[in-house]
């Protein structure tokens, strides 16, 4: 059976894969209670992030795992799409959105694993 880790670097591989560009994995086990990683992926366009989002869900549906849906406050973008999988959390994020939002300074006491 794999450890989570295990998953998280695997859907990295699959998102490097998919053309996701700058692909970082965070071990933020130790810094919050309702995730363990997240995989932070910079995609280029909405095609892009749909078909990043599919091969996730691929992923999950072949793992036995579940996508826990989230509900957005504002309507659907590009900017920045959010795949909740529990101890794993994919941020598809533009550009734009990963270099303002900069997940990686904001936890920075995660592990960088990828």
């Amino acid at each position: 059976m794999k450890t989570d880790k295990e998953k998280a670097l695997e859907i990295a591989q699959l998102m490097e894969d998919g053309k996701g560009k700058d692909v970082v994995v965070l071990d933020v086990s130790q810094l919050n209670s309702w995730t363990d990683f997240f995989v932070i992926v910079t995609v280029n366009s909405s095609v892009h992030w749909k078909g990043l989002y599919k091969i996730v869900k691929d992923y999950v549906k072949e793992n036995d795992m579940q996508i826990h849906i989230t509900n957005k406050k504002t309507p659907d973008g590009d900017d920045w799409n959010l795949i909740d999988i529990g101890t794993v959390v994919v941020h598809l994020m533009s550009e734009d959105a990963r270099n303002f939002y900069d997940l990686e300074k904001l936890w920075f006491k995660g592990e960088k694993l990828r």
